[in-house]
């Protein structure tokens, strides 16, 4: 690209730049907008785990922390805090847990992104009794279970329990014809496991579009003995839900059933409760421009925008998830990795 060229993408970015933070401050100011009034916690801490980007050196699992559940602050320097030496040595979309066992599990799609989007069959796993300390990584490679698997994204973890177990559920697809090039609907699937070393069920399908479409980024969030199903719906680009009595199965998705309320360009969607609150936040990672918004609701179906005001993620950070811990945990990782 020339340097004139590159001037001229420069000034363009610049001014959607510009229009992305000024339009809906006016929008506001003309009532417009409807923002959300932030209810920040003062109990206990958040946890952000996260991705940096598609390049291998930022396909790495990252920490950040936060004292109300709005503003978040990377720790390390925003550089990796786990060094990954099994598969592909790349994750993305981490997920995090604490387990029943007074254990932490960490969950991410084991890529490498410049190999291509139908190119990973795993997913990778940590366990830590601190936080700090990750050991036990383990290769749970789904082609093992589901033959002609071509990838395996964003695993999440929910514990079942009447199972007794720990429900692993993500976004999967399967070779049609691999000479062709063609694949199956890429749709949410779960398995069962007991310490995230390996799959004790045969891998089922969780939830698929009735329009054909693929769904990534699955999140389920319990709440008054219903399940709600977040995903990305491929085909609209938004944030859409479906809802269940039981955790494993018989999610249905209502009409009209988009959640975010920004417009397309969104996935890797995560819902979390405010300590002490009835309050939820939506993460969602903005592929295209960089950057994480938030909304806020507290009946898991109808959402307001968070003013870009009210939060912080100033360093970038890509698809995550984040745990509420103790203020003990949140001072141990403070001082662990700052």
């Amino acid at each position: 690209m020339s340097k004139t060229l590159k001037i001229i993408a420069t000034c363009v970015a610049l001014v959607f730049l510009a229009a992305a933070v000024t339009v809906p401050v006016v929008l506001f100011s003309l009532g417009y907008i409807d923002y959300a009034d932030p209810d920040p916690s003062d109990k206990g801490g958040y946890l952000l785990v996260y991705f940096g980007g598609n390049e291998p050196e930022n396909e790495t699992i990252r920490f950040a922390l936060s004292e109300d559940g709005y503003n978040f602050s990377p720790l390390n320097g925003n550089n990796p805090v786990i060094k990954q030496n099994l598969g592909t040595g790349c994750a993305r979309d981490p997920h995090i847990t604490r387990g029943r066992d007074g254990k932490f599990y960490m969950v991410a799609t084991d890529m490498r992104s410049e190999l291509g989007w139908t190119s990973n069959h795993s997913i990778v796993t940590w366990s830590s009794t601190d936080l700090i300390h990750w050991e036990n990584e383990t290769i749970i490679d789904l082609k093992d279970y589901v033959e002609g698997t071509n990838r395996a994204w964003a695993p999440q973890a929910i514990w079942d329990a009447e199972k007794e177990m720990y429900m692993v559920y993500y976004s999967s697809s399967q070779w049609l014809d691999e000479a062709a090039g063609t694949s199956t609907q890429t749709c949410l699937w779960y398995a069962y496991t007991k310490d995230f070393t390996r799959f004790e069920t045969q891998p089922q399908i969780l939830f698929t579009t009735s329009s054909g479409a693929d769904c990534i980024d699955g999140d389920i969030v319990k709440k008054d003995g219903k399940f709600y199903l977040y995903y990305k719906d491929q085909g609209l680009d938004n944030i859409c839900y479906a809802v269940s009595d039981t955790l494993n199965g018989g999610y249905v998705a209502p009409e009209n059933n988009i959640v975010n309320v920004r417009y397309q360009g969104i996935e890797g969607s995560f819902v979390y409760k405010l300590i002490g609150s009835d309050t939820y936040l939506m993460l969602m990672d903005s592929y295209k421009f960089g950057c994480f918004y938030l909304q806020q609701t507290t009946d898991l179906v109808n959402f307001k925008r968070v003013n870009p005001q009210d939060y912080s993620f100033d360093f970038s950070p890509r698809h995550g998830a984040v745990l509420s811990v103790t203020d003990s945990e949140f001072n141990a990782l403070k001082e662990a990795f700052n």
